[in-house]
């Protein structure tokens, strides 16, 4: 790995993000648990926080399955989100470190979605 004087894009932790069956329920819920409001809604995605620090999202899935701790047969059904200032750059960078960009993108002009080394997914947006 290269260590020159090439500055490295920015990476901010923005969010952890919960797959969910409704969003906006789930965005309530955690809303008045923790006084977070929403920052960001769609129909398939609600994000709550505040200026400056790292958030709550809650994402839409078809034919969500909660979790079924303790038992590890599923999925823990969470992923980090990061916030970058450049998509291109930054997935390149990501890239070059051992993550992996797969073929489908829900949406590569506003996020995408990459896979760590060990499989694990995770976001990188200019939105937050």
């Amino acid at each position: 790995m290269s260590t020159g004087n090439t500055s490295a894009p920015a990476l901010r932790w923005s969010a952890v993000t919960f797959d969910c069956p409704d969003p906006a329920e789930l965005a309530r819920f955690y809303t008045a648990a923790t006084g977070l409001p929403v920052v960001y809604s769609t129909d398939g995605f609600v994000l709550l926080g505040q200026e400056g620090a790292a958030g709550l999202g809650f994402n839409q899935v078809a034919d969500h399955r909660p979790p079924s701790w303790p038992d590890q047969s599923g999925g823990k059904q969470a992923h980090l989100e990061f916030g970058v200032d450049d998509l291109d750059a930054a997935q390149d960078r990501l890239v070059e470190l051992g993550a992996v960009a797969p073929e489908f993108q829900p949406d590569a002009e506003r996020w995408r979605v990459l896979l760590d080394p060990a499989g694990h997914p995770f976001c990188i947006s200019t939105v937050v």
